[in-house]
């Protein structure tokens, strides 16, 4: 049972990673909006059947703040998140935007400060700047002289800091849907805050149309790497534990980076290398024992 749970964790770890070769593999075939606003679609249609008796009868109980913080939601996880990396996959390499993801526990403890009212100690703080210090030499393609980020990679920081953020918020909600009736009402959220990035890339004659390969990596990207992960993850963290579970996340940036190795032929550079390093280092010292905060995916 236990080799099962650690098969199916392998295979969720590659699904997710592929997420951004496939995005950075189809950037030319189709647009960040309608990615996103296509999987957001393709999510509802799956999930829509399942959930829509639960939502009927919970909808009127849902307070105010349940609404703002399902809004927030969706704001930070549903859709303008997704496609902060399909963009900044225009402008930088797989490589470099997957290595962003082991920035999230950074961005989560920085968050729970104001959002959750969480200290941290001096030691989190210098560990911050640890992990600041390698997306800083990442972002400057190793020049940090030159004081020249590439825009790609700060898009994809900006969805780190997003999904971040969507970690936090799902600690201070306290309405009474459950997993598939959340999920539901994050993806339609979402697609609500899409429309505008939508009809800004209609009216600047954005590529629109899908074609084939579009639609695949719409597909894969809705039943793969939201729906089938999502359940695997679940399987996961049932079997194993979330802690040790949680651990394994860090290695979907080394995974990410032999994938774009292997399918589209981008080889990490120097910076590569010690910027990720740095960043893991000051992870590690900010989840010593002894700080006040606590983070989570």
């Amino acid at each position: 049972m236990r080799f099962t749970a650690w098969l199916v964790l392998i295979a969720t770890l590659l699904i997710w990673s592929g997420n951004w070769i496939v995005a950075r593999a189809v950037r030319a075939e189709v647009s960040p909006a309608v990615a996103t606003v296509g999987r957001l679609l393709v999510v509802l249609l799956i999930l829509a059947p399942f959930a829509f008796a639960g939502l009927r009868s919970k909808w009127a109980g849902l307070s105010r703040r349940d609404w703002k913080i399902l809004a927030a939601l969706g704001l930070a996880g549903g859709g303008p998140h997704l496609a902060l990396q399909w963009l900044g996959l225009h402008y930088t390499t797989a490589a470099s935007g997957i290595l962003y993801l082991s920035t999230t526990p950074i961005f989560i403890l920085l968050l729970s400060r104001p959002l959750l009212g969480e200290r941290m100690r001096p030691a989190r703080w210098a560990g911050v700047a640890v992990s600041f210090c390698g997306v800083f030499l990442i972002a400057t393609q190793g020049d940090p002289a030159a004081l020249s980020f590439n825009r790609g990679d700060l898009m994809a920081l900006a969805s780190m800091v997003m999904w971040a953020s969507y970690t936090v918020l799902l600690r201070v909600r306290r309405d009474p849907l459950d997993v598939i009736e959340l999920l539901v009402m994050v993806c339609l959220f979402g697609v609500l805050f899409m429309l505008p990035w939508l009809a800004w890339e209609a009216l600047g004659g954005g590529r629109l149309r899908l074609h084939a390969a579009g639609t695949l990596a719409v597909l894969y990207s809705a039943i793969g790497s939201l729906l089938l992960a999502y359940a695997g993850w679940s399987y996961v963290v049932a079997r194993l534990g979330a802690a040790r579970a949680g651990v394994t996340l860090h290695l979907m940036p080394a995974l990410g980076v032999l994938l774009s190795m292997l399918f589209l032929g981008e080889y990490p550079r120097w910076y590569h290398f010690a910027g990720i390093a740095l960043i893991l280092a000051g992870v590690a010292a900010s989840s010593l024992k002894g700080s006040s905060a606590s983070s989570s995916r």
